[in-house]
């Protein structure tokens, strides 16, 4: 039994119809990230904020897992397998997956501006009004930029466990998600599976220059004959 540990971002989600939001501009659903995902962004418009966020959780509501979701689960009935994503959608979990660290945040849960340990399930619009049980409004429960990301450590010591790194659908270039891969062991097998690998095959890194689906199932193939 192998120990699997898989990166995954916003490719892995984009087979589902879960748009990527962020464009070559820099721009979220036409909105400047600043605007719509950090604390100094709510402050000044919390309406818009969210309203943005509203927008992405309905739409999460419609879609479901695709098949790379439902590849990760199957690898649980051989493999110890954990998940570290990006993402805030809970399509990992849809499909099946039991050990999924959300490094951002999660789209279907809430928390109070005044207990950020205060954390709620919530599937229907967030808006202003909605208050904790002391009063105090509740955000969105996303990582925003210029917050620390409080799963980091937790994620690292993941990935020191890890005899094979499946890398699914991200730049690897936001920090410090992207830097999860170099704590790995050096005799651990790395799969990185994206349509525009942003980083080069070498001994221990193999690039499948695939979408997630395409590109997992190659990579479980390749699995079975390591």
């Amino acid at each position: 039994m192998k120990r699997i540990v898989v990166l995954s971002g916003a490719g892995m989600s984009a087979e589902s119809g879960l748009k990527t939001f962020r464009d070559a501009n820099g721009l979220w659903e036409g909105h400047d990230v600043m605007e719509v995902a950090s604390p100094e962004g709510f402050a000044r418009n919390p309406e818009l904020v969210l309203d943005f966020y509203n927008q992405r959780r309905r739409q999460l509501l419609q879609v479901k897992p695709n098949a790379a979701h439902f590849g990760l689960a199957e690898l649980e009935k051989n493999h110890k397998v954990s998940i570290v994503t990006q993402n805030v959608d809970d399509l990992h979990e849809r499909a099946g997956s039991s050990d999924v660290i959300h490094l951002h945040g999660e789209l279907l849960k809430v928390r109070s501006m005044y207990d950020e340990f205060d954390v709620k399930d919530w599937h229907n619009d967030l808006v202003l009004g909605d208050v904790c049980e002391k009063g105090y409004q509740l955000r969105p429960h996303i990582v925003w930029f210029g917050e620390a990301v409080p799963l980091i450590p937790k994620a690292i010591t993941i990935c020191e466990t890890a005899d094979v790194l499946l890398i699914i659908g991200t730049s690897m270039q936001v920090y410090p998600a992207a830097s999860l891969m170099h704590y790995v062991k050096p005799d651990t097998k790395i799969f990185y599976i994206d349509p525009k690998p942003a980083i080069n095959s070498n001994a221990q890194i193999t690039v499948v220059a695939e979408t997630a689906t395409k590109g997992l199932s190659k990579v479980i193939d390749m699995l079975n004959n390591i």
